[in-house]
């Protein structure tokens, strides 16, 4: 017990508790990184008694109930489920009040879009250092039916702009299970995991460069067998699209380098090196895809790239409907790519 009692005092995690992270098979069913990130924490929760969170009256959808434990409340203060109440702002700053136990690391969760009530914790979590992690889904126009309202546009770039914040968007169930393991290892100032509601492919493991890679912030998923001609850059859910774009452009004779991006700020971390070599200054024609403002990207799609991203409000229809009419599609990226290169 004093063992115990000094680990979990000192901050630091359990020895091996990385082994209960789950490997998701390409040949598993099209998943959403809610719902994946929601098996991840149920398979983890076990070896880390210190992670203990919940959501803003939004559990169901975003996938962050502790199935095997019960909820905190007065009667019961062993429960590692909290019920905030429909306030983030109130869940954020008691999210505040519990990570200053030393130890204890909380999460809390509701929709992308909703960021926005709790911004003055999470910048109070980024002045203090605070070890917090926000689980923000329904993060992009892929909620179509769910109205314009709750589309998220401009909530990326103003998370990416919190100094101190480090914000991770995965590509699928594989980088959502390294989100976590980053965002629990990382214990000098909050992390916000961006995830969907639509569910995306799982790419592959032993065909694509394996996930774990995510902790570098952005890393080559695919490189093209010639010499690549253009770069393209995704974070999220429009990874798997730019994966089929390169197929598309080989078979027309164009090579073309993929990169997923999930984390600006991790990125920003690693040597110049590193950063040249999935940014080759000599590969200046560059698009990157994100269903977000475009701000922030000119850092590396260069003066002779371009962002394909959004620039109005999204709309109500289904999210196949919206991703045609702001061209988030594979013809519409090749099509851009071809007409960057001429």
């Amino acid at each position: 017990m004093a063992r115990e009692y000094e680990l979990f005092s000192s901050g630091q995690l359990p020895k091996e508790w990385e082994e209960d992270l789950p490997v998701f098979k390409a040949v598993a069913p099209h998943m959403a990184t809610r719902n994946a990130s929601g098996i991840v924490l149920n398979a983890i929760a076990k070896r880390l008694p210190a992670l203990i969170g919940g959501a803003a009256d939004l559990s169901p959808s975003t996938d962050t109930v502790l199935k095997q434990f019960d909820s905190f409340s007065m009667e019961n203060r062993s429960g590692r489920n909290f019920h905030f109440g429909i306030r983030e702002h109130a869940m954020g700053a008691a999210m505040n009040g519990i990570a200053l136990t030393k130890g204890v690391i909380p999460y809390g969760a509701t929709f992308l879009i909703f960021s926005d009530y709790m911004r003055p914790p999470i910048r109070l979590a980024a002045i203090m250092g605070l070890r917090t992690i926000y689980v923000f889904t329904h993060d992009s126009i892929g909620l179509g039916e769910d109205g314009t309202t709750h589309q998220p546009v401009e909530q990326l770039i103003s998370l990416r702009a919190i100094p101190n914040l480090t914000v991770i968007r995965p590509a699928d169930a594989n980088e959502t299970a390294q989100a976590w393991r980053v965002a629990l290892a990382h214990n000098t100032g909050p992390v916000a995991l961006v995830l969907t509601r639509q569910e995306l492919p799982i790419i592959d493991q032993q065909k694509y460069t394996k996930a774990t890679e995510l902790e570098k912030g952005a890393y080559i998923l695919s490189d093209s067998e010639a010499l690549a001609e253009v770069i393209l850059i995704a974070t999220g859910s429009e990874v798997s699209l730019i994966l089929e774009a390169q197929v598309k452009l080989k078979q027309d004779g164009i090579a073309a380098r993929v990169v997923s991006m999930p984390s600006f700020e991790l990125f920003e971390k690693q040597k110049a090196a590193y950063k040249d070599m999935v940014f080759p200054k000599t590969i200046r024609k560059r698009l990157a895809v994100e269903m977000a403002s475009p701000i922030g990207w000119r850092d590396y799609i260069t003066e002779d790239g371009e962002v394909l991203a959004m620039t109005t409000f999204g709309k109500s229809a289904p999210a196949g409907d919206l991703y045609e009419f702001f061209g988030f599609t594979v013809d519409h990226v090749v099509s851009r790519v071809k007409s960057l290169l001429q």
